[in-house]
């Protein structure tokens, strides 16, 4: 049994690699997974992985987002801009933020 799904996962990934190199990127994501998945006859199983992502990613952006208000950690606020967690607005508000702390005579900020 072990062989067999070792055998599935390497033609899976192998197809989403692929699609990956066509496409000139070197990391495989989970959309790569679901797009070989079709590609490979798997549709229902694509579509049920396909929603679970965006469950997970929905979850996970939510957790981020709720945590920004507690965490004034700089790496971490830089971390969820560059993943893309954040709106426009809120990456605006942090970037505000982050300037207040370093210019301190700059106490006013505008809610946005």
């Amino acid at each position: 049994m072990q062989e067999c799904v070792s055998e599935f996962i390497n033609f899976v990934t192998g197809e989403a690699s692929d699609k990956c190199r066509k496409e000139r990127r070197k990391t495989v994501n989970g959309d790569d997974i679901c797009c070989a998945l079709g590609t490979l006859g798997f549709d229902d199983y694509a579509a049920l992985l396909r929603r679970y992502l965006h469950r997970c990613r929905d979850q996970e952006g939510a957790e981020h987002r709720a945590n920004i208000g507690n965490n004034n950690n700089e790496d971490e606020l830089k971390l969820l801009a560059n993943n893309n967690i954040l709106s426009t607005a809120q990456e605006q508000r942090i970037i505000m933020i982050m300037n207040q702390y370093d210019h301190p005579d700059h106490h006013d900020i505008q809610k946005t």
